[in-house]
């Protein structure tokens, strides 16, 4: 595995702090930006921690199922993972199930101990507080690695990653080339990125050339679950969903089973968080304000069954604890179709092919627009088309 000197003097610090301040400091944040090899000195952190302590047990955890799938293939092909070591979900690290007696699940609990010498959480951006203080309540060693160019998470002020003690910001030689990489690089530096093609299916399409909805129009007809539609703006995020599952066949505007859904608030108590995307395998109606729905998660091995609130398809914003809709939200869950995103909700999520709608609220500040325009343009693992000025 080939090592920067940015990542010879991160992994100094990192075995320095493991060595020497854990006791006294019991987490590290890693700060890194796409292509900067973040995966890359994780394993090679790992390698020299076993030959250290053979029998040191690691356990890494990303916020979506996905990203710890990724991070699992890279450490088994370089037969990095040791007896004791777990790779998973945070969600499946720290949280298990309760059932009755019939061997339902009624509810799920953080777990009271963790069997591991040291935790290495990937996506620590995604982290919010409530997870961040659980996962500190096991006083094992923490290591948070996540890119400190995205967006903060989608709850509260909590930004676990703004400031990190350690950054990567050279870009590994092999990705310097990478079309998403250099867009990447002028989201995150100036906020702009110029219409033109940047080959290997990442192009810049003008809003203002008729023939680019037109061309917008055909991605979006050839829409399947590797493609993932971004916007800013809830309202297009509505309407991109409704376009969407019309392409797809859906005739009603209710929900229906096989349609892609996504959790909008936390619920640790039901494995629930906010951001979480699964399919509906049931779904009928309860009465006039629930669905009773059965809907297989991504990020979990269970699905979840239970309430969800009727009037939250579709709506324009999430709904909140106001007088009106406070019994609503107590009983039930808050889902939404989820075909098309807004950049904020989809900050987990990775999709082989991005659609990218440029929206930009009056008051977002250039910081936030350029974190907005980063984390956007990093969902996209092979195919990248934005549509903008």
């Amino acid at each position: 595995m080939e090592i920067s000197t940015d990542k010879k003097i991160a992994l100094k610090k990192i075995l320095h702090w493991y060595a020497n301040d854990k006791d006294h400091q019991q987490f590290l944040t890693l700060g890194g930006y796409a292509g900067t090899g973040k995966t890359t000195l994780i394993a090679i952190l790992r390698k020299v921690l076993s030959s250290q302590n053979p029998k040191l047990k690691v356990a890494f955890a990303a916020f979506t199922g996905k990203a710890a799938q990724v991070l699992q293939t890279y450490l088994q092909s370089h037969e990095l993972l040791r007896k004791g070591d777990s790779v998973g979900t945070i969600h499946s690290l720290i949280y298990s199930v309760i059932e009755n007696e019939h061997h339902e699940i009624v509810g799920w609990k953080r777990k009271e101990s963790l069997k591991a010498d040291l935790i290495v959480i990937d996506e620590a951006s995604m982290v919010d507080q409530k997870i961040w203080q659980d996962l500190l309540s096991y006083t094992v060693p923490i290591l948070a690695v996540g890119d400190h160019g995205q967006l903060p998470p989608v709850t509260g002020q909590f930004n676990l990653m703004e400031k990190p003690e350690i950054t990567l910001t050279e870009i590994h030689r092999q990705l310097v080339d990478n079309p998403i990489i250099k867009v990447s690089v002028m989201a995150r530096k100036n906020g702009l990125i110029p219409v033109a093609n940047y080959g290997g299916g990442v192009r810049k399409l003008s809003k203002n050339d008729p023939e680019s909805q037109e061309i917008i129009d055909s991605y979006l007809q050839s829409y399947n679950p590797e493609t993932l539609v971004l916007c800013g703006y809830n309202n297009t995020r509505i309407r991109l969903n409704n376009y969407l599952r019309t392409i797809l066949g859906f005739e009603s505007t209710e929900p229906q089973a096989g349609d892609r859904v996504i959790c909008l608030r936390n619920k640790p108590q039901h494995g629930l968080f906010n951001g979480m995307i699964g399919t509906l395998q049931s779904i009928r109606s309860h009465d006039e304000y629930f669905y009773e729905v059965t809907i297989v998660l991504d990020d979990r091995a269970t699905p979840f069954e239970g309430l969800v609130v009727k009037k939250q398809f579709g709506a324009a914003s999430t709904l909140n604890f106001s007088r009106e809709s406070r019994a609503l939200t107590l009983k039930a869950e808050l889902f939404d179709f989820a075909y098309a995103l807004t950049v904020h909700k989809a900050q987990g999520s990775q999709a082989t092919r991005v659609i990218l709608f440029e929206e930009r609220f009056k008051q977002m500040s250039d910081l936030d627009w350029r974190r907005w325009l980063y984390t956007g343009v990093t969902r996209a693992q092979e195919e990248l088309i934005i549509l903008g000025e």
